[in-house]
């Protein structure tokens, strides 16, 4: 099927035409089948988390085996990896010299690279340099990915989308941890070749995307400024507990495995495998259950559960019980979607790219001070830091409280306990 004509002035092409990223340009309402916008997406997701699982799958065991770091050496990385995150605003000043696209394409190249070179720098400042190379990659093509979803998806069905995303990435996260998990002792595979491997495949994957993809144009010019409005305050408040909340998960759920239940790494391994065959299956209808009840609802199904979640990991005592709230747990990361797509109902369509990086800053706030601080709470008592956590749960509860039931501009926030307020259309 070729590409409808644009309008005078405009590039266009058929089937037969020799398609790149440099030499097509289409708007995304103009992709049909498998060069559409969304499957472009859904690519790129793969192609990241080819990268970046085998990149987390072997982080730990890499620095304390080739490189003999400490607690204080890991924290020192770890804080190093969050620092592209924090910095994720610096984005739209990028976009003053580059397309969205083209920087999305940047941050998976830069990804790779990171990701491939680790294995031949085995030393401390080797290690920190290509973490912080890698991070920013991620970051930063986490940013332009939630952006170019937003303007590309139409809002009515934005969510399934998003679900059909995330499963492709979680398929890819199985690809990589499944390989790591039969390979790794059967063919005495080494760091660096892992390490070269996964990163090289993504680099692979994004010459595909720019021989075989046109450069899809943005629906409504984005402004190249840092915007910060009081009407999104909802949503910038969502995405700050959002960030905490993966704080509480990925470095305490996962050491309360390893340190009280004596996990090993191929348990762990297979904990990853868990969780990536989970989300493939799941996140689809999630996506499709958020078009459908809202996000309202979605949200706050999420939060209920992860109260319940967090009170249960603070006095949970079987290994098998654990590791089945650790699932459960990652199977809820796929409900955020729900977030994104609040915002996208209620945004100025020039205000998303923008907003995107500040809304990756905002949730790499929590990253900043919640290792160290419960850290030290950890010493003291474990189960304080998942009680800590099911507050927290029950704060996002009440902010997801408020949104209203058809959220767009204008009727960002709904104020139900105001006596007297207008209650949501359904």
């Amino acid at each position: 099927m070729g590409w409808v004509p644009l309008p005078p002035g405009e590039v266009f092409f058929t089937d037969g035409d020799a398609m790149t990223y440099f030499t097509q340009s289409a708007p995304p309402g103009q992709g049909s089948g498998w060069r559409s916008p969304a499957v472009l997406l859904m690519i790129m997701a793969g192609a990241m988390q080819l990268s970046f699982a085998a990149w987390w799958n072997l982080m730990n065991n890499f620095a304390v085996q080739e490189l003999d770091f400490t607690g204080r050496e890991i924290g020192i990385q770890q804080s190093i990896r969050e620092i592209p995150g924090f910095l994720s605003f610096l984005a739209v000043y990028l976009l003053l010299v580059m397309r969205e696209q083209t920087l999305a394409y940047l941050s998976l190249l830069l990804l790779g690279l990171g990701v491939a070179v680790t294995g031949y720098f085995p030393t401390p400042v080797g290690f920190y340099i290509t973490t912080l190379i890698m991070s920013v990659g991620f970051h930063y093509y986490e940013t332009m990915a939630q952006s170019l979803s937003l303007q590309w998806l139409p809002k009515a069905t934005a969510a399934a989308s998003m679900g059909k995303i995330l499963s492709v990435g979680a398929f890819a996260q199985l690809i990589a941890y499944g390989l790591i998990f039969v390979a790794w002792k059967m063919f005495d595979l080494s760091f660096t070749f892992v390490f070269a491997v996964a990163g090289g495949l993504t680099i692979v994957v994004l010459g595909f995307l720019i021989l075989a993809y046109p450069h899809f144009r943005e629906g409504v010019p984005q402004h190249k400024k840092l915007i910060l409005r009081r009407r999104y305050w909802l949503y910038y408040a969502l995405t700050f507990m959002a960030g905490a909340r993966r704080q509480i998960f990925t470095v305490f759920a996962g050491f309360l495995m390893v340190e009280r239940f004596g996990y090993d790494v191929h348990e762990v391994a297979g904990l990853f495998l868990l969780n990536g065959a989970f989300n493939m299956l799941l996140a689809p209808k999630i996506g499709q259950l958020i078009v459908r009840f809202g996000e309202r609802k979605a949200l706050m199904v999420e939060y209920v559960g992860l109260f319940l979640i967090f009170a249960s990991y603070a006095f949970v005592t079987n290994e098998h019980l654990a590791a089945g709230l650790y699932v459960i747990d990652h199977a809820f990361f796929a409900i955020a979607i729900a977030i994104k797509t609040y915002f996208q109902k209620i945004a100025d369509p020039a205000d998303i790219a923008p907003t995107a990086g500040v809304a990756f800053t905002i949730n790499h706030i929590a990253a900043v001070f919640i290792p160290v601080l419960f850290g030290f709470i950890w010493l003291v008592s474990p189960a304080a830091v998942f009680i800590s956590g099911a507050a927290m749960a029950l704060v996002s509860l009440f902010l997801a409280s408020m949104i209203p039931g058809i959220p767009e501009e204008g009727r960002e926030v709904d104020f139900w306990y105001r006596k007297g307020a207008a209650q949501p259309a359904e």
